[in-house]
């Protein structure tokens, strides 16, 4: 009985610093594993410098788009570019012209 009795007084001692160290443990896992902790957030700052990246090219990408279309409009329109367009659309060409096929490229 003593033996127990004396467990049961040094269990109180011990039982506080050892739920203590546990808490710390799980919150400081957390904060470096977790969901949103120091290892997802630096993922995310990856994904979004690469996302930041992808937006500048389709940027780019749209104001070639956009200077083509301002060549198409009624009040600016550029000959050549309008002569390609029909060419290509109507598949056209007149008896003179020499005709070099390339692949089509996708946009």
């Amino acid at each position: 009985m003593t033996i127990l009795r004396e467990l049961r007084k040094r269990a109180h001692f011990v039982l506080g610093p050892v739920i203590g160290i546990s808490l710390t443990a799980y919150f400081l896992c957390n904060l470096i594993e977790g969901d949103h902790g120091l290892i997802r957030w630096l993922s995310l700052t990856r994904e979004i410098r690469a996302e930041n990246a992808n937006l500048e090219a389709v940027r780019a990408q749209r104001e070639v788009l956009d200077l083509r279309v301002s060549e198409l409009k009624p009040d600016h329109l550029d000959p050549d570019l309008l002569d390609e367009r029909v060419r290509a659309t109507l598949n056209l060409v007149a008896p003179d012209e020499i005709v070099i096929m390339q692949p089509a490229t996708s946009h």
